[in-house]
């Protein structure tokens, strides 16, 4: 019983631990969370460089970089090279770890270990090297390569990846974020492009850093320059080129695939909010009430439980540095496609037009408000809502009032910001496998 209380506790007070921000020399800035009641640190470090920003016809070119950081490191003054079992061998012996990825608006990498200063010292050397000095094995590269294309043909095959590419592809309008990685602009991503994207995109002036963990300013703040020493430390920080924003539809859109499957996907959607709009917890609660809260939702109730179309719909957002798109999706026997739809497009243009009723978004509000705990309730989670804080260039304050300022959104903020940003009648719908389906030219 002192266990839990005590978890309780701490739990909670992790959704008011204060966020400290400061920019180091080199341009780095850095978010920390001091979180004192476990001997372990998280940090993840960002860079405007995700898959937004791969050349036309090198799409997966970010990807291929966050899978070659873990596949060795280089020699240096005094160090040896590492190949990619030595590195998973190295990172084994220190019980800490180093991981990469590439999402549509940035480049990150991740590590974890405990704060025992001398493990912590030898994992950020080592983590320093990885960030600054991949090996870019060529040979590894090929044999992964192939491996890569393989899986895609064999994704290429699902019916949820042929609907969710067609849905993208149109909703985007040939945006970054509606591009896809496939073997032959794999074909065009080697060593060299690598090479040259890991040295435009990984610089400390570009870094925007989150620290959560057992250690205080001066700590992290040492941290984080020795995890960056190594890269590149130019004068100034040259520009990235702009990326356009993803356009709005002109009109609606119907994209019948003749697809032998038991059952009919659908997905409908359009082109929603960057997660900077105003207009954000309005959205997430009204995209709460349609579709994005299970069994609850109006989606699950008109289409599921009265009518028996699906076992499952719904809704969800994703916001990005630019407008992500708004979504609904499910599936249905081929024979009700039709009408699941036509139900399903009635739900939200009724939705639109006149908003939650009072009881619906305080029941909304309930269940957001009472899962919020669970958005913090380990470091990794903690640090997964800093890094959304330095990402999007939230207030400091941001997870403190999160409670307030959903409160304090009214039936008639969610209804103007719905009809602001959602339009019924100019939606990308995507249908897979409806017994009527018929391929539009």
């Amino acid at each position: 019983m002192v266990s839990a209380i005590a978890t309780f506790y701490l739990n909670s007070a992790w959704a008011i631990l204060p966020i400290e921000h400061w920019q180091q020399p080199s341009g780095a800035q850095v978010w920390l969370v001091t979180s004192p009641g476990i001997p372990m640190v998280d940090v993840q470090l960002q860079f405007d460089g995700g898959s937004r920003r791969d050349p036309a016809g090198q799409e997966g070119l970010a990807n291929a970089v966050a899978l070659m950081a873990g596949k060795g490191v280089q020699a240096g003054p005094g160090e040896k090279a590492l190949d990619e079992n030595a590195l998973g061998q190295a990172w084994a012996d220190l019980g800490a770890g180093l991981s990469a990825g590439a999402g549509n608006d940035g480049f990150s990498y991740s590590l974890r270990s405990l704060t025992q200063p001398d493990l912590l010292a030898q994992a950020a050397t080592l983590a320093s090297r990885q960030i600054a000095q991949p090996l870019w094995n060529a040979k590894v590269w090929q044999r992964e390569r192939q491996r890569w294309s393989a899986a895609l043909a064999e994704s290429d095959t699902r019916p949820g990846t042929v609907t969710g590419k067609a849905f993208a592809q149109a909703v985007y309008g040939g945006h970054p974020y509606g591009r896809f990685t496939t073997a032959q602009t794999l074909a065009k991503v080697d060593i060299p492009a690598m090479q040259d994207f890991h040295r435009q995109t990984v610089l400390p002036c570009r870094a925007k850093v989150s620290v959560v963990g057992a250690l205080d300013k001066t700590q992290a703040d040492a941290l984080v320059t020795q995890l960056l020493q190594r890269l590149p430390q130019p004068d100034t920080c040259p520009a990235l080129p702009a990326v356009g924003e993803v356009p709005e539809l002109a009109q609606a859109q119907d994209i019948r695939i003749p697809f032998a499957a038991a059952q009919a996907q659908i997905i409908l959607g359009q082109p929603g909010i960057r997660r900077s709009d105003p207009d954000f917890f309005a959205l997430m609660l009204g995209d709460h009430i349609l579709g994005g809260g299970g069994f609850t939702s109006r989606l699950m109730e008109e289409v599921r439980e009265k009518r028996g179309l699906t076992y499952g719909i719904s809704s969800s957002m994703a916001p990005g540095l630019h407008a992500g798109a708004f979504t609904i999706g499910l599936k249905t026997r081929p024979d009700q496609a039709e009408q699941a739809l036509a139900i399903t497009r009635q739900v939200l243009a009724d939705f639109v037009a006149n908003g939650p009723t009072e009881a619906e978004l305080q029941a909304a509000k309930d269940n957001l408000i009472g899962g919020f705990a669970l958005r913090l309730d380990s470091n990794r989670k903690l640090l997964g809502n800093v890094a959304n804080i330095a990402w999007n260039g939230l207030p400091l304050d941001y997870l403190e009032h999160w409670t307030d300022r959903l409160q304090a959104v009214t039936v008639a903020d969610v209804r103007a910001a719905l009809q602001r940003h959602w339009q019924p009648d100019r939606l990308v719908t995507v249908v897979l496998g409806a017994q009527t389906a018929e391929k539009q030219p």
